[in-house]
């Protein structure tokens, strides 16, 4: 492999392992829409700063973005606690609307810049290694900065945070009585997924951001039932993806953020039919 095809596979590794971590806590705590409710409703902000600075990927639209992208957390929230819907379609009231706010400000504003439908809806990670800046005198693309910076932090908030978070995820009234504070973990673990799904999104598009939080953690699911086991073969699985799908892609000569989707969808149906099997070996047995 070429050093880009290296770098287009380490950044969306550093992606999967970030999204694989948070997204298993959200499939237990059965939020698996969220990623997908949040990657959609980023868009008004990225365009609205964008409109404002002439620039994509600085901290402000980082900012902007996950602004909106709360606001829509908020927002589906709110309508949950009116008791008139329920959550799920709480969230599908909630980011609708600021997709299509955010495809509207891209027609009529940005249309013909460097921001765009299609890269919104499929990403631009095959241009990634492009983007690049300088530290201290080592050209590093854009991507890997942000990619490794966000895997960092959710390392850190996974570990910083474990107790709280494993409980609150299993039992979230126990975790209130044990003083863990399980209500305000839980608001935090939705805005570390915000600020994910954003830095996510300029490479993978909205698509591909839900696919990397939900299938890898799903898979890990049908594998193993201990949380911490859960995590490590969830972002396995996101790095296999990664890899087997590029190289798929070069070979096929086809869209790489969508052949690396398509690799995550064929691992699931590999641990589906495992778990099938070994669950049906043990009834059997029984």
């Amino acid at each position: 492999m070429t050093p880009d095809d290296v770098m287009i596979v380490v950044i969306a590794g550093l992606l999967s392992t970030s999204c694989a971590l948070l997204g298993s806590f959200l499939v237990l705590r059965r939020q698996a829409l969220l990623p997908d409710a949040v990657s959609h409703a980023v868009l008004p902000g990225i365009v609205l700063v964008f409109l404002l600075t002439g620039d994509r990927g600085s901290a402000a639209t980082v900012l902007g973005a996950t602004a909106f992208g709360v606001l829509c957390v908020a927002g589906s929230e709110w309508l949950r606690r009116t008791g008139v819907v329920a959550s799920d379609a709480a969230l599908a009231l909630a980011f609708p609307a600021l997709f299509s706010l955010g495809v509207l400000g891209i027609s009529a504003y940005a249309s013909g810049a460097h921001i765009d439908l299609d890269s919104a809806i499929y990403g631009d990670i095959t241009f990634a290694p492009l983007r690049t800046v300088d530290v201290l005198g080592t050209t590093v693309p854009i991507s890997l900065l942000a990619t490794g910076l966000t895997a960092g932090c959710t390392v850190v908030f996974t570990v910083l945070l474990w107790r709280p978070l494993q409980t609150a995820t299993f039992d979230p009234d126990f975790a209130e009585l044990a003083g863990l504070r399980g209500e305000l973990v839980g608001r935090m673990l939705l805005v570390v997924v915000v600020g994910t799904a954003v830095v996510a999104f300029d490479s993978l598009g909205a698509i591909l951001v839900i696919t990397f939080f939900v299938v890898p953690a799903v898979t890990a699911r049908l594998l193993t039932r201990r949380l911490g086991t859960m995590l490590v073969v969830a972002v396995a699985a996101g790095w296999v993806s990664s890899l087997v799908g590029h190289r798929t892609a070069l070979v096929l000569d086809s869209s790489i953020a969508g052949t690396i989707g398509l690799t995550s969808g064929a691992l699931f149906v590999l641990a589906l039919a495992w778990h099938r099997l070994f669950r049906g070996r043990a009834s059997a047995r029984a």
